[in-house]
């Protein structure tokens, strides 16, 4: 029997031994009890990372139990399973880095750490301090050299030399206006003065003529030209080529006359209330980015520039259109660049590459999309290791896929399969290959592939689900995986498998994070079900059925956040808590439906943009025909039906209280948005346009406008230190219902509670008040 297998088993065994020990122990399945959240469930492994000889895996990990507020602890496992242990913080100070660059011949590796650069020599496992200063060093990496490695302090890149141990500065970056050129000497008394002194005096002469010869001689021996950042702008980002030859310098320019909002903290250390600044709203002034690339050796500067071609669109106004520059990228010989330009209507985005000599861009490839660009990896792009092509993603065919184009212009080829949407895209470590995870007919599923950089048939390699902690990062010899891996009734765990096609293999389980008081109930799989929604698409739902359910209960139709998120899969969600919530709700008898509404992710273009110019739109309407379809599938009493959801979710149920009352008797709408011309900028934006321009689109999606049509019985719950949907969200919809005369709603705050609530009290507060909303509204 191999190590593997055998290690496999006695964790099989080792389980089931702890389960058995469990079962003594019912898990009480109590608002109390499941809002204990990480408490039960324990953390998903992260930062998993191989040494550089593929003998271990790092990672951090917090098990159940643990205090939620201390660091993650760093762990370390040998690759065929065994010796999994915690490191003691000297040990994890010394542990092999994660990330880092690589120099060429692969015995070091530069990084820097708490603002100072360390070099790692992999044979040795010795850890080098290079600098120590009171000044931050990043962004280390080493030049084609082997020999030099290329910093960035103070905004400036900078040069170290390992055999020479020196250092030089690069760039001369300022801030500021650049100092006035002096005028050009007149003939006035004064200076007739000076030359009369001058042919009067030898001494003077003398100093004069010195002084002249020192300033000749600095002119000539600085050949670098400073490059200034104007006052009201900052560097956000530098980027030197490979060799250092040239430097790309991301500037952020502000925008007078944008105000940002203000959060205020009621409950504090001090005692008084304390405000913090947040965001700009959306239409609000925005700031912008612009790249400049510069010459190390001169100084010379060369802003790029692009005009983009006008448009016409509904919601868009007319004239020049505002772009934005981002994510610079270098060729691995150094003579290439390539940048991204985002209009700032959203509709369009284009890849340029950039001569650096010269400043000059051409096009590589444009996105278009007349709703907004977006879907998954849309900021994935680079160079390939011949330098003479370039990858990136496009939804080009409704799906996200991976293209190929030529640096000197052609065709772009797709590289993975059409009509599926591609994730976690990475180069192997060989880099002739790229890893990326993908459905393969069903959304439900992820699956891991491998595709040639030069196109070929991709390879299934194995089963990975998909959940936002899941990752596969193989081994430096790429023979192995380390996995982080979930189902959609247990948490994400790190396994240990060979690099080879299985799409069945398991591997060794490395973790266990739950309690066994948790692992001892019988946790379900939730059927994924699919009903056709009015316009004729089928809706994907997950479904929570009591065992002995009865035509004429009740039900919950929960709505998942963020807008686009998947919750519909065979995965670990991140909505781990109202996972337990449902089967609470069946406990108690109600039918739960979880939707993948309109504007999900997972889906394709078509279905993400389904919302462009009105949330509450299609959305909403494949909430209330997932209403109507257990009504007629499942004989759910029609005025027995409720909603809730968070965020997205809780502007969703607002929507569906407000609009749709006949449908809904009960709803709880937790951290909601009530009126999206409060919200941010990015996010709005790309969905309806900005409100100064396109205000039909914000008053049909904002649902304090419709509360006039509420009539069921309706929840708020909000947290008042929220940072992303604003307290002040809730405070104007309360007064608008105050002013409407309305009485069956009820307002929970949560004095200590940002978006994510943090607080086992704080969970458990809500979720009760929800479940009693549901008991005393929808059971007759």
């Amino acid at each position: 029997m191999s190590l593997l297998r055998t290690v496999s088993l006695l964790w099989l065994i080792g389980a089931a031994i702890a389960g058995a020990s469990a079962q003594t122990r019912p898990f009480p399945l109590t608002v109390d009890s499941i809002m204990r959240g990480h408490d039960l469930v324990g953390y998903a492994p992260r930062e998993v990372y191989w040494s550089p000889d593929g003998k271990q895996v790092y990672f951090r990990w917090k098990r159940a139990g643990e205090n939620g507020r201390k660091p993650f602890d760093r762990y370390v496992v040998n690759a065929d399973g065994s010796g999994l242990r915690r490191l003691t913080d000297e040990e994890a100070k010394n542990a092999p880095p994660e990330g880092g660059e690589s120099a060429s011949d692969k015995r070091h590796i530069v990084l820097s750490e708490n603002g100072d650069l360390f070099l790692y020599e992999r044979e040795t496992g010795r850890k080098r301090q290079l600098t120590a200063t009171d000044e931050t060093e990043s962004d280390p990496r080493f030049a084609p050299d082997g020999n030099t490695i290329l910093f960035v302090r103070n905004n400036n890149v900078f040069s170290l030399s390992l055999t020479e141990s020196a250092w030089r500065q690069l760039t001369d970056i300022r801030s500021g206006s650049p100092p006035p050129t002096p005028a050009e000497p007149k003939n006035t008394s004064q200076e007739a003065s000076k030359r009369a002194e001058r042919d009067l005096f030898e001494t003077i002469r003398q100093q004069a003529q010195e002084r002249e010869e020192r300033e000749a001689k600095r002119k000539k021996e600085e050949k670098r030209r400073p490059f200034y950042v104007p006052t009201g702008q900052s560097v956000v980002g530098l980027n030197a080529s490979p060799n250092g030859a040239y430097v790309a310098v991301l500037i952020r320019e502000g925008e007078a006359g944008g105000r940002n909002t203000i959060v205020p903290r009621y409950i504090t250390e001090s005692g008084y209330t304390q405000d913090e600044t947040s965001y700009a709203r959306v239409g609000d002034l925005q700031g912008r980015l612009r790249v400049v690339v510069l010459k190390s050796e001169s100084g010379e500067a060369f802003p790029l520039e692009f005009t983009a071609p006008p448009i016409t669109t509904a919601g868009v106004p007319d004239g020049p259109r505002r772009l934005s520059w981002s994510g610079f990228r270098w060729s691995p010989d150094g003579k290439t660049g390539m940048v991204r330009v985002r209009a700032e209507d959203n509709k369009d985005d284009w890849l340029l590459r950039v001569d650096p000599e010269t400043g000059e861009t051409g096009l590589l490839a444009h996105r278009h999309d007349d709703a907004w660009i977006g879907g998954p990896e849309v900021g994935t792009y680079g160079f390939l290791p011949d330098g003479k092509r370039a990858f990136y993603v496009s939804e080009e065919d409704g799906y996200a896929g991976l293209y190929v184009v030529p640096i000197a212009g052609g065709t772009a080829s797709r590289l993975t399969p059409p009509r599926r949407e591609v994730q976690g895209i990475r180069l192997s470590p060989d880099r002739t290959r790229f890893y990326f995870t993908s459905n393969e007919g069903n959304p439900a599923d992820r699956f891991l592939y491998s595709v040639p950089v030069d196109g070929g048939a991709p390879t299934r390699i194995v089963r990975l689900s998909g959940a936002e902690e899941d990752t596969a990062i193989p081994s430096p010899d790429d023979r192995f995986l380390a996995v982080v891996r979930s189902e959609s009734h247990r948490p994400p765990e790190l396994f240990l498998l060979p690099n080879r096609p299985d799409p069945s293999a398991i591997g060794i389980r490395v973790t266990q994070s739950p309690t066994t008081e948790w692992l001892s109930h019988p946790w379900s799989r939730p059927p994924i079900v699919t009903f056709r929604a009015r316009d004729g698409r089928m809706v994907p739902a997950r479904l929570y059925r009591p065992p002995n359910w009865r035509p004429g209960g009740p039900a919950v139709l929960f709505a998942h956040g963020a807008g686009y998120l998947q919750n519909v899969h065979h995965w670990w969600s991140g909505y781990f808590r109202e996972y337990m919530f449902h089967h609470l709700l069946m406990a108690r008898g109600f039918l739960v439906l979880d939707v993948d509404y309109c504007g999900s992710a997972g889906y394709g273009r078509d279905w993400r943009t389904g919302i462009y110019r009105h949330m509450g739109g299609k959305d909403l309407n494949d909430l209330v025909d997932g209403a109507r379809w257990i009504v007629a599938k499942y004989g759910v009493a029609p005025r027995q039906i409720g909603v809730y959801g968070g965020s997205y979710g809780g502007f969703l149920t607002l929507m569906a209280m407000f609009t749709t009352p006949e449908v809904f008797a009960a709803g709880a709408a937790l951290r909601p948005v009530t009126d999206w011309a409060h919200y941010n900028h990015p996010y709005t934006a790309n969905i309806l346009n900005q409100p100064q321009h396109d205000p039909e689109a914000y008053r049909r999606s904002s649902p304090i406008f419709f509360a006039g049509g509420l009539r069921g019985a309706l929840l708020i719950c909000h947290g008042m230190n929220d940072s992303n949907v604003h307290f002040q969200d809730s405070v104007r919809l309360v007064q608008r219902l105050i002013e409407l005369r309305k009485e069956n709603w009820e307002l929970a705050v949560y004095p200590v509670e940002d978006h994510r609530f943090t607080e086992p009290t704080g969970w458990a507060d809500e979720y009760r008040r929800i479940l009693k909303l549901f008991e005393t509204t929808l059971k007759k």
